[in-house]
């Protein structure tokens, strides 16, 4: 296999775990960004929690597999987004720490201080999370000051504008609704009413940052469509977007919340794809010189580096795939409590 075409495999099989991980973490952060208003009494805040207790952890290897799979595969990208956002990855890892630490402690003492307490930790580390996600993201698709050798050469500051901003809103807004919906699968009686309540007003500021965002990446990030206006046939991805986007309320109408799930995995497949077109062949944009990009020609591994990661990968992934399908298989239905539930 040549080496173009082995970089070009590598570059959609890190696609391929980003998508898994937003799709199936997306709607565990989401669960936490809701838990403190969808939830109005102990015995529903641990229903909430335990919807996601037997996933939430298995759903983040498909992070650390993205993390593993960029380093031995393109490792000057790795090396320059860590660096890049490396106060942001070490908020990203404080979250992700806080909200296992929420789940596990939260129900270790009768107290309602205490408890109190985990859930806040619970919520703060969710919104967090999810908003770190959009930012970063929105800041690889502007492009960040990369300077000689792609060293980071702007602040943190730099990366905190409004155009990573709202894309970090959109984000949170997007794994909210994802959230919502897995949670209408999950529940029943009055917690369910409540959340089937609150969904369309969900999906209403997902849309309306959808569109706002929409335009401000046309204005302020204009290199994002060039790919799509050099090869129209990608037209394809956004329209697709657009009508998975729509498709939500119409299934949740329909009375077709598991159709609507899947929808919502879709828009947020869309969007990694307008993401990776957007950015191809690029991985980080440099905003001083182009010359100073990370591209996936500078920042790839040797020809037989990636020609053994993907005998690897071959080998790996369906033990992912089939150990992420029996555990969402034996833990299906609506979640109940029991002695040992958060």
């Amino acid at each position: 296999m040549s080496y173009e075409a082995l970089t070009f495999i590598w570059f959609v099989l890190l696609g391929v775990l980003l998508c898994g991980y937003a799709i199936l973490d997306g709607f565990d952060l989401g669960v936490g960004i809701l838990h403190p208003f969808i939830a109005q009494d102990d015995r529903e805040r641990r229903l909430v929690m335990n919807s996601i207790g037997p996933l939430w952890d298995g759903n983040e290897v498909w992070l650390v597999t993205f993390g593993g799979a960029l380093f031995a595969a393109f490792p000057v990208a790795y090396a320059t987004v860590f660096s890049s956002f490396y106060t942001a990855f070490f908020l990203l890892l404080t979250c992700l720490i806080g909200r296992a630490v929420s789940l596990e402690f939260r129900s270790k003492v009768q107290s309602k201080r205490w408890r109190s307490v985990w859930d806040t930790g619970f919520f703060l580390s969710s919104v967090t999370a999810a908003a770190l996600l959009g930012i970063a993201a929105g800041n690889v698709m502007a492009g960040m000051e990369l300077g000689p050798k792609y060293k980071y050469e702007g602040s943190l500051l730099s990366q905190i504008y409004w155009y990573p901003l709202l894309v970090g809103g959109l984000t949170v807004s997007l794994f909210a609704l994802h959230g919502a919906i897995y949670l209408y699968l999950k529940t029943e009686d009055e917690l369910q009413d409540r959340v089937r309540r609150a969904i369309p007003r969900l999906f209403y500021v997902f849309a309306g940052l959808y569109v706002i965002v929409t335009i401000a990446t046309w204005w302020h990030v204009p290199h994002a469509t060039e790919n799509i206006a050099a090869n129209p046939v990608l037209w394809v991805v956004p329209i697709l977007n657009a009508l998975a986007v729509m498709n939500i309320p119409r299934a949740m109408h329909l009375g077709k919340p598991g159709y609507a799930f899947f929808t919502s995995s879709m828009v947020i497949l869309a969007f990694a794809a307008l993401f990776s077109v957007a950015i191809f062949p690029n991985f980080m944009l440099s905003t001083i010189d182009p010359a100073f990009s990370v591209t996936l020609d500078n920042a790839r591994s040797s020809q037989q580096t990636l020609g053994t990661m993907l005998i690897i990968a071959a080998i790996g992934m369906p033990c992912v795939l089939s150990y992420t399908v029996t555990i969402y298989w034996i833990f299906r239905g609506k979640v109940k409590l029991d002695p040992h539930s958060y």
